[in-house]
């Protein structure tokens, strides 16, 4: 076995079991090349995947978003990175993060992409928890409501304070009558008939 074989031998071991998940396009967009981790993720043959096959396994909420990214980096030859859901061979859809990046022929000439996969579930859901966390913590301070600790004004969106009666109606719809409770009846003029016990 010659040096080049060698190396060829090697570069084929590496590129087929590397932990990622391998692709390449050719000019017609269409997909051509299928490492071992990618039809292994996916439990389909290299004859199923070629072309446009591969589409089939993006989740139907993602593929116009994954193929109008792809066919825009491609008309333009850059690079792209997207997220995206793909089914694996246990039926289950993981996220996977991609990244392609144009190659060259021999002769220098574009002459389609290459691009790489990792499963990123765990950091997708990771996001998305902390996500809703976060918007829970929002809500949870939106329904605070700053009271002065000396009179009960009410301070306003606007940064105005205003009596909590008014407040409370302009937010609510109620009216208020005034009245006063015996305790402070008792407290502001004791000596006034207490009507209210």
């Amino acid at each position: 076995m010659t040096t080049r074989d060698l190396q060829f031998t090697e570069y084929k071991t590496l590129v087929e079991q590397a932990p990622i998940l391998i692709w390449r396009a050719d000019l017609t967009m269409g997909c051509d090349y299928f490492n071992a981790r990618w039809l292994a993720f996916t439990g389909r043959a290299m004859e199923e995947e070629m072309g446009n096959g591969w589409a089939s396994g993006v989740h139907s909420d993602d593929l116009d978003r994954c193929l109008n990214l792809y066919t825009r980096a491609f008309a333009r030859q850059e690079v792209f990175e997207m997220e995206y859901r793909l089914r694996r061979s246990d039926g289950e859809f993981r996220w996977l993060f991609d990244r392609g990046v144009p190659f060259n022929d021999a002769a220098g000439r574009f002459a389609g992409y290459i691009g790489s996969c990792i499963d990123v579930t765990e950091s997708v859901d990771a996001r998305a928890k902390l996500k809703a966390a976060q918007e829970a913590e929002v809500k949870s301070l939106q329904e605070l409501l700053p009271v002065c600790s000396w009179c009960s004004k009410v301070r306003k969106d606007s940064g105005y304070w205003s009596q909590l009666e008014q407040y409370v109606s302009e937010h609510s719809g109620l009216r208020f009558t005034h009245g006063i409770c015996p305790e402070c009846q008792r407290k502001h003029f004791p000596d006034a008939p207490c009507h209210n016990d």
